[in-house]
């Protein structure tokens, strides 16, 4: 099994969440304690001693709908924190946001190639010392590291478990937070364009197959604890954050049985992506790569 080890964060958000903590039963209850702000800026505590915490902050670039996620272990002395999905157009808005919280960057990570942006991922190894790409390797696009379905990429004292999830791409996969004690509870799926709120990923460019895709998420998603968090690499009616269980019982397409999704997914009549020529090509070599950084380096096994 691969391990990615990154150096730690720590947290300071809007709320903090810890399970172990909640009050006892005859004390009133608090919503001020559990409030969430619409942009989805939230600390999520899981710890007893409250020494490993997430920081999470959903971030949004509007042209191409692209959600990017900051995360990081605030509980840790170096405060490691990575990025999710990061978008050219945003870089600079990102690294702000990261030194204002006193974090240490140093992975930039892609749930795959994607086709309606360019990815940020390059121009932060530029901008930011030290900071590593990472995609998979069913990908092969350029990354200083290469994932693959049972990896764990380690920020500090927390990790994100690499399922993959092909379908719409070749090269997708979802980042789940860690199963455990000192993990962040409820768990948090991101799920690129594989599955989003209400809808799932197209599948008729870059390798993409329907059925793949309906048995990546009913095998890989669908099968996480009901109440693990759902969060997409796009949404285009404002919507943040959706459940499990909420995409098992609403969601209009995957609710369905294979052949009707199948069915659904190639009668969809969608337009060719306006920037699928200028970005996969840029995004196969991580949007901008520096030559220093052009050959891939694949993680270390465990």
């Amino acid at each position: 099994m691969l391990r990615v080890s990154l150096h730690r964060l720590s947290p300071s958000s809007l709320c903090s969440y810890s399970p172990r903590s909640l009050p006892p039963r005859k004390q009133t209850f608090s919503f001020a304690k559990l409030r969430s702000s619409v942009s989805a800026m939230r600390d999520f505590s899981t710890s007893s001693d409250l020494t490993t915490k997430l920081l999470f902050r959903q971030l949004f670039e509007k042209d191409s709908s692209t959600y990017t996620y900051l995360l990081a272990d605030v509980g840790h002395p170096d405060r490691p924190a990575l990025l999710i999905d990061p978008v050219d157009k945003t870089v600079d808005r990102d690294i702000s946001l990261v030194k204002d919280l006193g974090l240490r960057l140093i992975y930039a990570i892609n749930t795959h190639v994607h086709a309606d942006h360019v990815t940020g991922t390059g121009l932060l190894k530029t901008k930011v010392p030290g900071v590593k790409s990472v995609i998979s390797k069913a990908s092969n696009s350029k990354a200083d590291m290469h994932i693959e379905a049972g990896d764990k990429i380690y920020f500090g004292d927390l990790f994100l478990e690499v399922r993959a999830t092909p379908g719409h791409t070749q090269g997708c996969v979802t980042y789940v937070t860690g199963d455990g004690p000192d993990q962040p509870n409820p768990r948090m799926a991101f799920t690129g364009d594989t599955l989003l709120i209400r809808g799932c990923g197209r599948t008729d460019f870059q390798g993409g197959s329907s059925s793949q895709l309906y048995h990546s998420v009913h095998s890989e998603i669908f099968t996480l604890p009901k109440d693990t968090y759902i969060y997409p690499a796009h949404d285009y009616k404002g919507f943040t954050v959706s459940t499990v269980g909420e995409e098992i019982q609403y969601n209009p397409r995957l609710t369905k049985d294979e052949e009707t999704f199948k069915s659904i997914m190639e009668n969809l009549n969608l337009p060719y992506p306006k920037m699928i020529d200028v970005a996969v090509p840029a995004n196969m070599v991580c949007g901008l790569q520096d030559d220093s950084s052009a050959e891939p380096v694949v993680a270390t096994s465990k």
